[in-house]
């Protein structure tokens, strides 16, 4: 891949044969959306926009379907006639060759799942809101209900997010993960410096929910998004920005 002409890396998870993830990245170019945008919702110029996502499904060889993220549960299944509809989802998932699962983030988590045996593919969109709303345990769900799949036949790859030590947060949120499991408490530190404010470990918390779920092999890429400027967008760090892509999808 030539990060001159498309942003982004594989990530470094072990997949099985029949399967590619890819991770993108912003790329070089003008402020505030840099050279690869793939939001078509942020402002950005959408002859661009629409530009960069043809970009990559040439790259990918596959047709990315690009979700309509409301921070919510719901899990779409796509299929080859799905196309480039835009359902209101927050996680989807394929049996279908040559359609890929993208999410769409800028401080957001993005969680990719693959069944061992390449039998079905799924990406999930996890703020903390769905995360604490319950969106990995709907796409567990969702993807175990394919005939022979289990929780344990899953491998997930964690991608860029907030990170631990930039993602300030309110008693709110550690009142809504620590009533779902005492466990998610070691997921929070007091802020050393404002009072009544916390630091959240989003991608431990999805481990939890995860392993809760039963899916334990689980990788994390451990990229901040807010501390990594020159490579990934921020909301936290510029509120008008663009928006990485992370992508799932069989061959």
């Amino acid at each position: 891949m030539s990060p001159a002409r498309l942003p982004g890396f594989v990530p470094e998870w072990s997949l099985p044969d029949g399967v590619r993830a890819l991770q993108t990245e912003c790329g070089v170019g003008n402020e505030p959306y840099g050279g690869f945008n793939l939001g078509d919702h942020v402002g950005d110029d959408l002859v661009m926009v629409n530009a960069n996502r043809q970009q990559l499904a040439l790259h990918i060889g596959a047709v990315p379907v690009w979700l309509r993220q409301v921070h919510g549960v719901r899990v779409v299944e796509l299929d080859q006639a799905i196309g480039h509809r835009i359902p209101g989802a927050d996680a989807a998932m394929t049996q279908h060759r040559g359609v890929a699962c993208a999410i769409m983030t800028a401080d957001c988590l993005p969680v990719l799942v693959a069944d061992r045996q390449a039998r079905v593919v799924g990406a999930a969109h996890a703020g903390w809101r769905g995360l604490a709303a319950g969106v990995i345990g709907s796409l567990v769900n969702a993807l175990t209900r394919i005939p022979g799949v289990a929780p344990g036949d899953l491998s997930v790859w964690l991608g860029p997010a907030i990170g631990p030590e930039a993602f300030e947060v309110g008693r709110d949120v550690l009142d809504a993960f620590t009533a779902l499991d005492t466990a998610n408490q070691a997921c929070f530190t007091r802020h050393p410096e404002t009072r009544d404010k916390y630091l959240a470990d989003l991608p431990a918390l999805a481990r939890n929910c995860l392993h809760r779920q039963g899916v334990e092999d689980v990788t994390s890429s451990g990229l901040c998004t807010v501390s990594l400027a020159e490579r990934f967008y921020s909301f936290r760090r510029q509120p008008v920005t663009g928006r990485m892509a992370s992508l799932i999808w069989r061959v």
